[in-house]
C-alpha cells in the first residue's frame, strides 16, 4: 500500500485488510491463569459487534487491550489501523471508552465533567464542543444538574457523551446499559445504530438477547476463549441445537429430571414455557417423551440465540471456578 493509501485507510479508521479492529492470538495472563487466551478478533469500520459471554469470561481484559489500558501478553494486530503494541497512546486518543460502572464525578454537574473531559483531550474549542455534546444526547436542560442526583438512565447518556466529545472512531462499551429501565436501553441503541450509520465502530459487551439481536454480528467468548461468531443467523444455524418447547403444568421435578438426561445441554425456562435443547436430536427426542405422555405439550421449535449461549456455556469449562481474577 502506497503512502497515499495508507493515509486514506487510517482517515477511515481501517487497515491495510480494511479490519477497524484486527488482532490475532491476543493472550493476558495474571499468575498462573489464563483470562484472555489466544482470540482472533476482527471488525470492519461502521460495525456493530456485540461481545457476549458469562462473567469472567475476559470480556473487559480483551475490550482493555484493544484500548491500550492492558499490553497482552501474547498476540498482535491492530486498532484503528495503529499497532497495540507500540502505538497505544495513539489508539486511546481516537478510541471511546464506557466502563462498566459510572467513572465520572458525582460531586461535578454534566456540564463540568463534559469540560473536564474536554480538557483533558486538549480540545480546541472546548465550549463548542461541551455544548454539542450535552445536545447530541439530550443532556442541554439537565446541564447544571449534579451528576451524582442522575438516575442510571441519565448518567448512561452523560458516559457515552463523554465517550463521544473527543470524535472518536471506535466505541468500546462494556456492558453499558446494565442496570437502566427498558426505555432507557431503546434510546440507547438508537444511538449506538446513529453513529454506527456515520461511521464509527462499536464493540459492545452485553448480557441481553434482545440487545444481542441488534449487533450486526456477534462473538461469543467463554472463560478466555472464543466459542462461536458471526451474525445472529450464523451463530444459530452453527450450533446445531434441537430445541423443543414444553408447555403446561411443569413441576420442578419434572424440569430436573429432563435436565439431567442425556444429551440435554440446556433447559430453560420462558415464561410458561420450558426450552429443552442439545445437539444429538434423538436423544433430545427421547428426553422430552416422558413429559409428552404425561400430558404436557411437547413440541419442535427454532432455536434462539439464548438456547445457544445457554447450551454453549454449559460446554465451557470455567477456569476460575476455584477463585480467580475479574473478567
Amino acid at each position: 500500500m502506497n503512502k497515499v493509501a495508507e493515509e486514506a485507510a487510517f482517515t477511515r479508521g481501517e487497515d491495510a485488510a480494511g479490519w477497524a479492529i484486527d488482532v490475532r492470538g491476543l493472550t493476558k495472563r495474571y499468575g498462573e491463569r489464563v483470562v484472555v487466551d489466544n482470540v482472533d478478533l476482527q471488525v470492519r469500520p461502521g460495525r456493530i459487534c456485540g461481545f457476549l459471554g458469562p462473567n469472567g469470561s475476559g470480556k473487559t481484559t480483551t475490550i482493555r487491550m484493544l484500548c491500550g489500558l492492558l499490553t497482552p501478553d501474547a498476540g498482535e494486530g491492530t486498532c484503528l489501523g495503529l499497532d497495540i503494541r507500540t502505538q497505544a497512546p495513539l489508539i486511546k486518543r481516537q478510541v471511546g471508552y464506557m466502563t462498566q460502572k459510572f467513572g465520572l464525578y458525582d460531586d461535578l454537574s454534566i456540564r463540568q465533567n463534559l469540560d473536564f473531559i474536554a480538557r483533558l483531550f486538549a480540545l480546541p474549542e472546548r465550549r463548542a464542543a461541551v455544548d454539542k455534546a450535552l445536545d447530541d444526547l439530550g443532556l442541554r436542560e439537565r446541564q447544571h444538574q449534579l451528576a451524582g442526583a442522575l438516575s442510571g438512565g441519565w448518567k448512561q447518556r452523560l458516559a457515552l457523551a463523554a465517550c463521544l466529545i473527543h470524535r472518536p472512531r471506535l466505541l468500546l462499551l462494556d456492558e453499558p446499559t446494565a442496570g437502566v429501565d427498558p426505555k432507557a436501553r431503546r434510546d440507547f441503541w438508537d444511538q449506538i445504530h446513529r453513529l454506527a450509520s456515520e461511521g464509527i465502530t462499536v464493540l459492545v459487551s452485553t448480557h441481553y438477547m434482545d440487545e444481542a439481536e441488534r449487533c450486526h454480528e456477534l462473538v461469543y467468548i467463554a472463560y478466555g476463549h472464543v466459542l462461536a461468531r458471526g451474525t445472529e443467523a450464523e451463530i444459530v444455524q452453527g450450533a446445531h441445537l434441537t430445541v423443543y418447547e414444553v408447555t403446561g403444568a411443569i413441576t420442578a421435578e419434572q424440569q430436573a429430571r429432563v435436565a439431567e438426561a442425556p444429551g440435554v445441554d440446556s433447559v430453560a425456562p420462558f415464561g410458561n414455557r420450558l426450552h429443552v435443547a442439545g445437539r444429538d436430536a434423538a436423544l433430545v427426542e427421547q428426553a422430552v417423551a416422558p413429559l409428552a405422555a404425561q400430558g404436557l405439550n411437547v413440541a419442535r421449535a427454532p432455536a434462539n440465540l439464548e438456547d445457544v449461549f445457554i447450551s454453549l456455556i454449559g460446554q465451557a469449562q470455567d477456569n476460575f471456578a476455584e477463585g480467580g481474577v475479574p473478567s
